[in-house]
C-alpha cells in the first residue's frame, strides 16, 4: 500500500503463479495481525471465497468502516484479492462512512458498499486463491452424491451417459469420486458395455441384473415403451440412435413428450412429441418386429397419456400413402379423419 486508500497492484496469467517481482514486497509487507484480520482470515480459509456481508459477521460485526479497513489492509499486504476490479474502482471515491443509513437507503445496503462488491479470497504463495478446506469438503460430499445418484439412475456409469445429465463438470468431475468408490470396493468397474469407453462404473447388483437380461427371452422379445428422456433409455446418451445409412441424419432428440419403443433393449421405434409422427428404425425392417413396435404404443392410450393416439405421419411421409400403413392396422390401428388412429377397446 501507498497510503489509505492507495496502492500498486500487479496483473498475472491464469496458472503463472506470483513472479520474482512481488517476492520481495510481499514477504516483507508488514503482515496485519488484529483479531479481525485473523477472524477474515479464518473464515476464508475454512470457507474459501465469501462476499462482504459475510466476511462482516466473521470479524465480529460493528461499523463498515472498521471492517472495511482491516479487508483492505489483507488486500494491500497480498493475502487477499476479490474477483472483480469493482471494489478497487469504488475505492478512490470512497467517503467517509455515515453514522447511520437512511431507511429507504437500507436495502441497498445489504451487501455492503461498494468497495466491498465481489468475492473475497485468500492468495497463496503460487498465484491462485485458496478454496477453503470446507468448501472443498462440500464439493466433494456433493459429487458424492451426484456419484450415487448416477449409479442408482443408470446401473452402469460411463462417460457417454454422463454427457446427457446436468452434472457440472461433467464425467472428469464424478471421475476421482467412483474411483475412489471402486478401491474401496463398494463398486466395481470394468467393459461391462461394448463400444462405449473402459472408465464403466457399475454396482455389483447392476451387474447381476445385467447378466440376467443379456440373452433374449425364449418366450418372446421384450418390449419396452419408455419416455425419450428416460434414463432407462440410452439411445442419444450413452448410445447413438440408430441409422439406415450415413446420410441418414433425421433428428431424434431426447425431447419431453416423444417416446422410444425398445425390442429386446434394440431402439425399434421413435414417436415424435403429440404421436402425431412416427419414425421407424432399422429394427423395425422386419415385420413382425414391426408390428410388436406399433402394438406396443397401445399401452399410451390404456393409461390414459393419450385420448387416441393419430398417426398421420410415418418415416415422413404421410400415413395415407405410406407402406407401413399395413402394418399399423395389423397393430390394432383403425382408419380415422386424419390418418390412423389407435384408441381405447370398446372407444
Amino acid at each position: 500500500s501507498i497510503n489509505r486508500d492507495d496502492g500498486r497492484i500487479a496483473l498475472y496469467r491464469p496458472g503463472a503463479g506470483l513472479s520474482p517481482l512481488t517476492d520481495g514486497p510481499l514477504e516483507s509487507a508488514a503482515r496485519p495481525a488484529d483479531p479481525r484480520h485473523d477472524a477474515i482470515r479464518h473464515h476464508l480459509a475454512l470457507r474459501g471465497a465469501s462476499f462482504y456481508r459475510e466476511l462482516f459477521r466473521a470479524a465480529g460485526g460493528g461499523t463498515d468502516r472498521e471492517v472495511l479497513d482491516a479487508l483492505w489492509d489483507l488486500v494491500w499486504a497480498g493475502e487477499v484479492t476479490n474477483d472483480t476490479f469493482a471494489p478497487l474502482r469504488a475505492l478512490r471515491w470512497r467517503r467517509p462512512a455515515r453514522a447511520t443509513v437512511r431507511p429507504r437507503l437500507a436495502r441497498l445496503t445489504t451487501l455492503g458498499p461498494p468497495e466491498a462488491a465481489g468475492r473475497w479470497s485468500l492468495v497463496d504463495r503460487s498465484g491462485g486463491v485458496v478454496i477453503g478446506a470446507e468448501a472443498v469438503a462440500t464439493r466433494t460430499a456433493a459429487l458424492h452424491r451426484m456419484a450415487l445418484a448416477l449409479l442408482n439412475r443408470h446401473g452402469v456409469v460411463t462417460r457417454e451417459g454422463v454427457a446427457g445429465e446436468a452434472v457440472d463438470g461433467g464425467f472428469a468431475a464424478v471421475y476421482p469420486v467412483l474411483r475412489a468408490m471402486e478401491e474401496a470396493g463398494r463398486i466395481r468397474r470394468g467393459y461391462f458395455v461394448e463400444g462405449l469407453g473402459g472408465a464403466q462404473f457399475a454396482l455389483p447388483g447392476a451387474l447381476d441384473r445385467l447378466r440376467v437380461v443379456r440373452e433374449p427371452a425364449t418366450d418372446g422379445p421384450r418390449v419396452d415403451l419408455l419416455a425419450a428422456t428416460d434414463p432407462a433409455n440410452p439411445y442419444g446418451a450413452a448410445l447413438a440412435w440408430p441409422r439406415r445409412d450415413d446420410a441418414d441424419r433425421r433428428p431424434y432428440p431426447r425431447a419431453a413428450g416423444a417416446y422410444v419403443v425398445l425390442v429386446d433393449g434394440v431402439a425399434t421405434l421413435y414417436v415424435e412429441r403429440g404421436g402425431s409422427s412416427l419414425q421407424p428404425l432399422p429394427a423395425a425392417d422386419e415385420a413382425t418386429v414391426a408390428v410388436i413396435a406399433f402394438r406396443a404404443l397401445a399401452a399410451l392410450v390404456v393409461d390414459g397419456r393419450f385420448r387416441e393416439l393419430v398417426a398421420t405421419k410415418v418415416a415422413g411421409e404421410l400415413v395415407s400413402l405410406s407402406p407401413w400403413r399395413d402394418r399399423l392396422l395389423a397393430a390394432g390401428f383403425v382408419p380415422a379423419y386424419r390418418g390412423l388412429a389407435l384408441r381405447r377397446s370398446g372407444a
